[in-house]
């Protein structure tokens, strides 16, 4: 009996023991399965989204409590005199100087009207030649950094993939050059409120990542179009921020851009549009977001220009200051910073070609900054939108690629397109001159025989908004 329930003991300990191991087998592939579900959110696109608003909210969310205590608590009326009452004054509430505007008004007008409009084109020109060389340098640099296999002296080969520090070591230089420049210059007195660089320094990073993610979701042709058409959104953006008006010619001439680019753009290159992936709902998702970000970027840097008159120098400043914290707070918290410097650190050529790159791209915000001041963001879209196109060209000229008969039909669009958005703003300041002027001839804006033809192809395709933009004259 001693024996049968010894044995019936260790028949049950060895039950137990096997449903004890099953349990913890069932557990453990519950965790790798749960474990892997979580790595697979994180490293998607939603997931990295989500891990880079959660740091970049570490920021935002400080700072929004601070400018809503200071402002309710009504600090500006018992601030001191002090650097740091000064330096609080100066982040939430800025300073107005109505004078200076009026001032800087009157003397535009003074200048004379033909010294002026050949002073505006040499000036468009500067910044044209500029951008073009700045953002193609860079480009060209970039796709470097982010495809080349770097190896060191001792023979180790490492690829660098973390596009958040590019961006860091671009504002950070951009950010240093623009406050050594204000510090040995005279600027215009600062008036905004610094606070307000934040929006479209968030907005700039956001344009940025999701560039650089969409690219992992959509199709060749899918990323022409987009980026052939950010004249449009721009357009929208500009009427929903500053409830800006454009001219009908202005709406048919931004489509007309946009079109050609994406004949150009596709007839060029079929060979990299046959190779590409299929585009998915997530890459439409983040392609709507670059837009959009992109588009409020120019329109709110282009809004604070109109509204306190900085210096070009004085915003580049600004925004960079509040992209540095961003992309600090983002990769201290991920834990990025120690790697990326170790990958510097370990390929020097990596260095190099990242300063390099640093350097274009504080040269090239230099050029974005004056040309937004000047023309406004639609003129700086248009700008960078013909970058492109020029960057393709110029491969298949140096590189022998075939142009289609699609592509040299875009190209003619887009420049007829140009020409006539030039011409028609030429023709309707001259209008609005004269009619300051007391000659309210209703025939003399179709006495232009360009004017005359151009209105006429829009009556044979019965563009009925820019019809009546040209009918409007003889009112």
């Amino acid at each position: 009996q001693q024996s049968d329930t010894s044995t019936a003991v260790r028949r049950g300990n060895f039950e137990i023991n096997n449903f004890a191991k099953l349990r913890d087998r069932r557990r453990g592939r519950r965790e790798m399965s749960e474990s892997s579900l979580f790595v697979d959110l994180v490293n998607s696109w939603f997931g990295s989204l989500t891990l880079n608003l959660l740091c970049y909210s570490t920021v935002f969310i400080p700072g929004y409590i601070l400018i809503q205590y200071f402002k309710k608590s009504k600090y500006i009326e018992r601030a001191g005199s002090g650097l740091i009452s000064k330096l609080i004054t100066s982040c939430v509430y800025g300073q107005n100087y109505e004078k200076l505007m009026t001032t800087d008004l009157a003397s535009s007008k003074t200048l004379p009207a033909e010294r002026s409009t050949t002073y505006r084109c040499f000036q468009i020109a500067f910044c044209f030649v500029g951008l073009q060389a700045s953002y193609l340098t860079w480009g060209v640099l970039q796709e470097k950094i982010m495809t080349k296999e770097y190896q060191n002296s001792e023979g180790s080969i490492g690829h660098f993939k973390d596009s958040q520090f590019l961006v860091f070591i671009n504002r950070i230089l951009a950010f240093m050059l623009a406050a050594t420049y204000l510090g040995f210059t005279r600027q215009p007195r600062h008036t905004a409120p610094i606070y307000k660089y934040s929006y479209c320094s968030f907005s700039n990073i956001m344009s940025s990542w999701c560039q650089y993610e969409a690219l992992k979701f959509v199709t060749f042709p899918t990323q022409v179009l987009a980026k052939a058409s950010k004249i449009i959104p721009t357009m929208i953006m500009g009427k929903i921020i500053s409830g800006k008006k454009y001219e009908y010619f202005e709406y048919v001439t931004a489509i007309l851009i946009s079109a050609g680019m994406t004949m150009f753009l596709l007839g060029s290159t079929e060979s990299k549009a046959s190779s590409s992936s299929s585009t998915t709902l997530s890459g439409i998702i983040i392609l709507i977001g670059y837009m959009s970000f992109d588009a409020f970027t120019s329109n709110w840097q282009g809004e604070l220009f109109n509204q306190h008159k900085m210096s070009s120098v004085q915003m580049m400043c600004g925004v960079n200051l509040f992209s540095c914290l961003f992309t600090t707070a983002s990769l201290m918290q991920q834990g990025s910073f120690s790697l990326s410097f170790k990958f510097m650190l370990t390929y020097p050529a990596f260095f190099w070609d990242s300063l390099i790159l640093s350097i274009c791209s504080a040269t090239g915000q230099m050029f974005i900054y004056h040309t937004i001041s000047v023309f406004g963001p639609v003129v700086f879209i248009i700008i960078m939108t013909i970058r492109q196109g020029l960057a393709i060209l110029l491969s298949c000229i140096i590189y022998a690629h075939p142009v289609s008969v699609m592509g040299i039909l875009g190209i003619i669009i887009v420049f007829t397109a140009v020409f006539l958005r030039v011409y028609c703003s030429h023709r309707l300041k001259q209008i609005q001159q004269r009619r300051a002027g007391g000659d309210a001839s209703k025939d003399f804006f179709y006495q232009d025989p360009i004017m005359y033809i151009f209105v006429n192809i829009l009556k044979i395709f019965k563009i009925s908004h820019a019809i009546r933009f040209f009918m409007k004259f003889d009112k």
